[in-house]
C-alpha cells in the first residue's frame, strides 16, 4: 500500500508539473518593425535576414513617415513596435521628446559615415543606412505637348505655365515633404522660404501623402511635374517610363533613412540582432540598388541615372534643428497650404 502511495503521489506531482510547463508561454522569437521603406523594397531586403536568422518573426508595419510617427506618439504609454527601420532621421529625432528611443550601438557602426549616426549622446539614437534626396520628376512628353521647358531647379518651378501642373508632398504625412520643406528654409532663410512656398503653390495641384506619389503621378502624365525623391523617379525612368530626373541645381534637401531601438521595458535580443544586420555590409549592398549614397563605405557602382557624385547634390542638413523646428514648420504649413491636399 505504501508503495502503490508512493507511485500515486509522484504520479500525481508529474501531472501537476506536467501542467505547470505546459501553461508556462515561452517568449516567441518575433519583433515588430515600423518602417517608411517603400513597399516593393522591403522584401527584396529582408530575404538576407530571413536566411539568416530564419527562426525570428518580422511582423512589418508599414506607412510614411508621418503617419509612423504618429502612430509611435500615439503609443507612447505602450509601445507596440521593437524597432524602426528605414524612417526619416528627422522624424525619428522628434521621438526623443517623449522618450521613446533607446540607446544602442550596432555591431559594425564603426563603418558607418559619422554623418549618418546620431551625436546628440555617448551612444546614438539613430543609425542611418543611406541619403534620399530631393528630385524634380518631369514626364517630358506632356511638357513637350504644352510646349514647356522641363523645370531644373526649385526657381523653374515658379514659372506660371505650371499653374496646377505640379504635385508635392504633403510635409505633415511624408518625409520627402518635411525634406523639401526644410531644405528650403535652410537654402533660403525662414521668409525667403515662406514666400517661395506662397508662390510654389500657386503651380501645386495636389500635395500627396505619400514622397513616392509625385514621381508615379509624373510617369502616368497625372501631375506631369513631381517634386518627389531619387528612388522612385530614377527606377521609373530606368524601367522606360517617359519622364526625366533632375536634381535642383540649388542643391537637394536631403534626409536618412535610420533605424531606432525603442524604448521599452522589454527590449528584446532579437531587436539588437536586426539593428546589427540593418546596418552590415550585405545588407547595405542591397540598399545600394536602389541609392546612390548608402552610409557604409562599400566598393559598389552608382545606380543609372544619379550625378556622379551624388554626395555633393546634399545640402547641409541640420539634422537637430529641424527635429526641434518640425512641430512648429508643419503647423506653419498645415495652415498655409494644407487646402490642397488629396483625401486619404
Amino acid at each position: 500500500m505504501k508503495i502503490k502511495k508512493l507511485f500515486s503521489a509522484l504520479a500525481l506531482i508529474g501531472v501537476i508539473v506536467g501542467c505547470g510547463d505546459k501553461s508556462i508561454k515561452t517568449p516567441k522569437k518575433e519583433i515588430n518593425i515600423y518602417t517608411a521603406l517603400e513597399t516593393e523594397q522591403i522584401p527584396e531586403y529582408l530575404k538576407g535576414f530571413k536566411e539568416k536568422y530564419p527562426n525570428i518573426k518580422l511582423n512589418v508595419i508599414r506607412d510614411s513617415t508621418g503617419i509612423i510617427i504618429s502612430k509611435l506618439l500615439a503609443e507612447k504609454d505602450n509601445p507596440q513596435a521593437d524597432v524602426i527601420w528605414g524612417t526619416a532621421a528627422t522624424g525619428i529625432l522628434s521621438l526623443n521628446k517623449v522618450n521613446l528611443l533607446k540607446e544602442y550601438s550596432p555591431k559594425g557602426i564603426e563603418h558607418i559615415n559619422k554623418k549618418f549616426v546620431d551625436q546628440s549622446g555617448t551612444k546614438p539614437k539613430w543609425v542611418g543606412n543611406n541619403a534620399w534626396m530631393n528630385a524634380i520628376v518631369v514626364n517630358k512628353i506632356e511638357l513637350k505637348k504644352l510646349g514647356l521647358k522641363e523645370p531644373k531647379s526649385f526657381k523653374d518651378l515658379l514659372n506660371p505655365n505650371y499653374k496646377g501642373l505640379i504635385s508635392m508632398p504633403n510635409p505633415n504625412s511624408s518625409g520627402t515633404g518635411f525634406l523639401t520643406v526644410s531644405a528650403l528654409i535652410q537654402l533660403m532663410g525662414e521668409n525667403k522660404a515662406w514666400e517661395y512656398m506662397k508662390d510654389l503653390h500657386k503651380n501645386i495641384g495636389v500635395y500627396t501623402h505619400s514622397g513616392s506619389k509625385p514621381s508615379k503621378m509624373a510617369a502616368k502624365g497625372e501631375s506631369p511635374i513631381g517634386i518627389s525623391y531619387d528612388y522612385p523617379g530614377i527606377k521609373l525612368m530606368n524601367q522606360g517610363a517617359p519622364v526625366n530626373v533632375y536634381f535642383p541645381t540649388e542643391g537637394c534637401g536631403w534626409d536618412s533613412e535610420a533605424n531606432a531601438l525603442i524604448n521599452k521595458k522589454i527590449i528584446k535580443k532579437e531587436s539588437k540582432l536586426f539593428l546589427d544586420w540593418a546596418i552590415s555590409e550585405n545588407t547595405m549592398k542591397e540598399y545600394s540598388k536602389s541609392y546612390a549614397i548608402v552610409s557604409r563605405d562599400i566598393n559598389v557602382s552608382v545606380p543609372k541615372g544619379f550625378p556622379k557624385n551624388p554626395i555633393n547634390k546634399l545640402i547641409e542638413n541640420d539634422f537637430n534643428w529641424a527635429a526641434t523646428n518640425r512641430d512648429s514648420i508643419l503647423h506653419k504649413w498645415e495652415n498655409n497650404f494644407g487646402s490642397k491636399t488629396e483625401t486619404k
